[in-house]
This record gives C-alpha cells, sequence and structure tokens, in this order.
C-alpha cells in the first residue's frame, strides 16, 4: 500500500525550533553511557544560547537520589560546582556544547563528603556580591543552596 497525497504539501516557516533541539538532545543522550546527566548547551548565531538538560538510562533517578543526599548533608552550591566540574568531561557538535557529567563518581563524592576548598568558596562568594552590587541587589549571607543533578531539583525555579 502506498500514501500519496491529495493536496501538494506546503512548508512554512516556523521560528519554533523546540523539536529540532529536543530532536539533537535525543540523537546526544543516546550517544552516552547509562547514569549520565548531560548539560546540552546550544550556542545560538544570535550570540544566545538555549539550554537542555538530558538523562541517560537510570540518570533520572540516581541524579534524584544524588540531590537528596546533597542536601540532607547539606551541601550548597560551591560544593555543586566542586564537585561536578571534577567529573565533566566536554565535547561539542559545532555550536553545540555538551558537559556529560557521570553521575556515579557524584554520588560517590556527595556520600563521601566532599566540600569546595575555601578559596574556590570564596571565589564564588565575590562573583556573587559583584553581580549583586552590578544589580543594584543585596546578596543574601552564604552561599546558594545545592542546584541539583537529577530532574526534580534542577526543574524547581525558587532558591
Amino acid at each position: 500500500m502506498s500514501l500519496t497525497a491529495t493536496e501538494p504539501l506546503t512548508l512554512t516557516p516556523n521560528t519554533d525550533s523546540a523539536p529540532l533541539l529536543n530532536a539533537l538532545a535525543q540523537s546526544i543522550t543516546a550517544s552516552h553511557p547509562p547514569e549520565t546527566w548531560l548539560w546540552i548547551n546550544f550556542h545560538r548565531p544570535d550570540g544566545g544560547v538555549n539550554v537542555r538538560y538530558a538523562w541517560t538510562a537510570g540518570g533520572h533517578e540516581l541524579g534524584d537520589r544524588i540531590d537528596l543526599l546533597a542536601v540532607a548533608t547539606p551541601l550548597d552550591s560551591a560544593d555543586w560546582l566542586h564537585i561536578i566540574s571534577e567529573h565533566a568531561q566536554t565535547s561539542t557538535r559545532g555550536r553545540i556544547e555538551i558537559q556529560a557529567h557521570p553521575l556515579r563518581p557524584i554520588l560517590a563524592d556527595v556520600q563521601a563528603g566532599v566540600r569546595c576548598p575555601d578559596d574556590r568558596r570564596n571565589a564564588l562568594l565575590r562573583a556573587i556580591a559583584c553581580a549583586a552590587e552590578h544589580t543594584g541587589q543585596t546578596p543574601l549571607p552564604g552561599t546558594p543552596r545545592w542546584v541539583g543533578v537529577g530532574p526534580t531539583l534542577l526543574a524547581r525555579r525558587t532558591p
């Protein structure tokens, strides 16, 4: 059986890039090992960036488990930056930057209570203070909360 079109196909310009970006993210995700969290930056020609998070098989559950442990410890955003940067594997595909974060080593660090070194923590606090001054805001005391490696915490919009 073959299908034939009864009307001519009309292609219209569309500015919605979401379907294309989602398909690309799925393709990228398929090329990574299980239990990996992917931070995918799609660099646009105008200088902006579209960001997508993706998890390979088992990554959703493991990422959420890590976040529960990190928040209970309690680890903060400085610890998050330190731990994920220690395990990040960065690659590119044209204007697409892919940061792959294997979750098992991150879990091991969280369980071991790995903390951000003081010099790095102080640098983060200085950057936050500088941004607050530049925007006319007052920074909250201390460092912000653990950002997350699982979908539940990363989807949360409140501080």
